[in-house]
């Protein structure tokens, strides 16, 4: 549900230029038209040279605007579709701070169908998700602690568990490997982004093998994932439905002496719900085995927990570019605009038509809230303008991640000359960075810069290999291009 009051402060405050199409949020400051190119940029560096050197293939566009007077400096390519990978979620935060407000957390509970007797909930015990997307271990920690002080030892009833606040989706991206960590399952109840901790050591009688829900102070082990060594030469990683829990298996000749990896969870409540089981037990409380819940429990609640602040949670999504966070943000932004979402395919349709009419972002198309989904289509000039009108409104800048630029050594210049705020965004094969670049005058400037090889990338689809031949060369040779084109408008 919205709260109507911050939301209207917020969107006064922060949001009201972006929507460049709409009468009621009144006339931009700047022009958003494309003017002439000044002649400075002719004595720099040929921006067509640069991608020639960059030897990239495929396609290149980008666009430069002058925040201070909304001229576009340079574009090219500027009206023509990219994938945005995730620069899309700058967009998502956007799009959740105008639908949810600079205040919203999210509500984890434990709720009791029937009153506590002795100790003993006369009735279940629900597990209830709000959606939060970095509920961790921790957290579900303290709320097992938090009621053993609420005097319960144990149910009469069953111990449940709801993830049904949103949508459940298995995966985010059917077209990914299975093993991924970034391209879990999105459920209402999630669990340490949904990723479950394979660790494995070799021994005098064969590897020793633990599948855990590990965080900074538990590391409960959890049936709800399995693990089995198989002498296959390949592929490394299969999946399997085991009905009651996800089977995994891992070719014994890529472990080697010892390791650990994060392997996608696709059951998130059943796999929240045990391990708040165990570490219930481990307080004197007696809960069984977690069973789904079908629909929106109705009862007392007994404990709560409560995310940060949506701006911190964004900032976090945008620092790390985490698929899940993006997913359940955007998925709850939604809900809040529209009342109710069906799936996360409806969720994207629902900010696409919010991108194109309150941002005019001409052209666009989200296949997801995370950028995940090659589908997705966004133009560099569209979204380079959309940057301008956010970044005088302070919204969007201070949550981005400062983008180091190396120095002729090429090691990272902590002192460069050019300063950028932005968001990458990497797919095999697709490069993306958008966001805000000061030069030594102190001239702010907005761009976007999109990269992609779809012959190569086809080439590649369906391989279950995280890393295929020749992706990281090219995706070293993009990011210098990136730095290059950034450089070239710095000097302006």
């Amino acid at each position: 549900m919205t709260h109507p009051i911050s939301r209207r402060l917020f969107i006064g405050a922060a949001l009201s230029a972006l929507a460049g199409g709409c009468a009621q949020a009144g006339a931009p400051a700047v022009s958003l038209r494309p003017n002439p190119r000044p002649s400075d940029l002719g004595q720099l560096p040929d921006a067509g040279r640069l991608i020639d050197e960059a030897r990239l293939g495929g396609r290149v566009g980008f666009a430069v605007v002058d925040m201070t007077s909304g001229q576009v400096l340079e574009s090219r390519e500027g009206a023509t579709g990219f994938p945005p990978a995730s620069v899309t979620k700058a967009l998502t935060a956007l799009y959740a701070l105008e639908a949810l407000g600079p205040t919203y957390r999210f509500r984890t509970r434990l709720v009791a169908t029937g009153p506590v007797v002795d100790g003993i909930i006369q009735g279940d015990l629900v597990l209830a998700g709000g959606g939060d997307p970095v509920l961790d271990t921790d957290a579900l920690g303290d709320m097992a602690a938090g009621l053993k002080s609420a005097g319960v030892r144990g149910v009469t009833g069953a111990f449940r568990v709801y993830g049904g606040a949103l949508p459940y989706e298995r995966v985010i991206d059917a077209s990914q490997p299975d093993q991924v960590g970034y391209n879990p399952a999105i459920s209402g109840l999630s669990l340490n982004f949904n990723r479950v901790h394979f660790q494995w050591q070799r021994g005098a009688n064969g590897y020793a093998v633990t599948m855990d829900a590990r965080s900074s102070r538990y590391r409960p082990e959890v049936s709800i994932a399995r693990m089995q060594i198989s002498d296959r030469a390949a592929p490394i990683f299969v999946y399997q439905d085991g009905g009651d829990h996800d089977q995994w298996s891992v070719a014994r000749g890529a472990l080697g002496t010892s390791g650990t990896r994060w392997l996608p969870v696709r059951r998130p409540a059943e796999y929240a719900g045990e391990v708040f089981a165990s570490l219930a037990r481990a307080q004197g409380i007696t809960l069984g085995a977690p069973r789904m819940q079908q629909g929106a429990p109705s009862g007392d609640t007994l404990v709560s927990h409560l995310s940060d602040p949506l701006p911190e949670l964004l900032t976090g999504m945008l620092k790390f570019s985490n698929n899940l966070t993006a997913e359940l943000i955007g998925l709850t932004a939604t809900q809040a605009r529209t009342g109710g979402v069906a799936s996360l395919d409806a969720s994207a349709q629902q900010m696409t038509a919010w991108a194109r009419g309150s941002l005019g972002l001409e052209g666009a198309r989200f296949v997801d809230h995370s950028g995940l989904g090659d589908s997705s289509r966004v133009s560099p000039l569209a979204l380079a303008r959309v940057l301008a009108a956010a970044q005088r409104h302070a919204a969007l800048r201070p949550m981005l991640k400062e983008f180091r630029m190396r120095g002729r050594n090429g090691g990272f210049d902590d002192n460069h000359p050019v300063r950028v705020d932005a968001k990458t965004g990497t797919l095999h094969f697709v490069s993306a960075l958008a966001g805000y670049a000061t030069g030594p005058s102190g001239r702010p400037l907005a761009f976007a810069i999109f990269t992609e090889e779809q012959s190569r990338r086809a080439a590649i689809a369906g391989l279950p290999d995280d890393s295929p031949p020749g992706v990281s060369d090219w995706n070293r040779r993009a990011k210098g291009l990136q730095q290059a084109l950034l450089e070239r408008w710095g000097s302006v």
